[in-house]
């Protein structure tokens, strides 16, 4: 699956990102964290969303979910504060993982789990990727007992996520390669 992270500080416009999606066959992770009208933004983003039958999570603010109707992004595998997850447990998770502890909880969270970051990206200037054998180490600590993989995010697009082992790849988020 591919999925749209939104990013204020690097991404173009969430809205129109999200409407170049396939149709039924990707997914939007809202952040745009402390932006003024993020609520507002997040409601225009439901719409295209609902309108497109795409699968919306958003980061850092579980009230803003369930007033979006939407699932929640877990950074970490965390939980964005306890009230979130009753009102949020037959909801889409999404979840970042730097490392294994956090693949392993977001994984029992029931997560679709992000390993990131892939490569080098521009989120992180100067830090290095894990290059393909991290991520594969990492993917396989957030493996279910169903042998599902872990998405890959940071640094992807259609030539990076190629060098990633393929049995361990459920899919792929990108900001700058698709727009947002």
């Amino acid at each position: 699956m591919l999925w749209l992270f939104t990013d204020a500080a690097r991404g173009r416009d969430p809205l129109a990102a999200a409407a170049g999606l396939p149709r039924g066959l990707a997914g939007v992770v809202f952040r745009h964290d402390g932006v003024a009208g993020r609520a507002e933004l997040g409601r225009a983003l439901a719409l295209v969303c609902r309108a497109r039958r795409l699968t919306l999570t958003v980061a850092g603010d579980a009230r803003l979910a369930v007033a979006l109707g939407a699932g929640v992004h877990l950074r970490g595998g965390a939980w964005p504060g306890l009230a979130g997850r009753g009102l949020l447990a037959r909801r889409a998770r999404t979840s970042s993982a730097h490392t294994i502890k956090e693949a392993r909880r977001a994984r029992r969270a029931g997560a679709v789990v992000f390993v990131s970051p892939a490569f080098a990206t521009a989120s992180h200037p100067g830090a290095s990727g894990l290059g393909p054998i991290r991520w594969a180490r990492l993917t396989r600590a957030a493996q279910t007992a169903a042998g599902a993989g872990a998405c890959a995010l940071g640094g992807i697009d259609g030539r990076s996520v190629r060098r990633l082992p393929g049995r361990l790849l459920a899919g792929a988020g990108a900001i700058g390669a698709l727009g947002g």
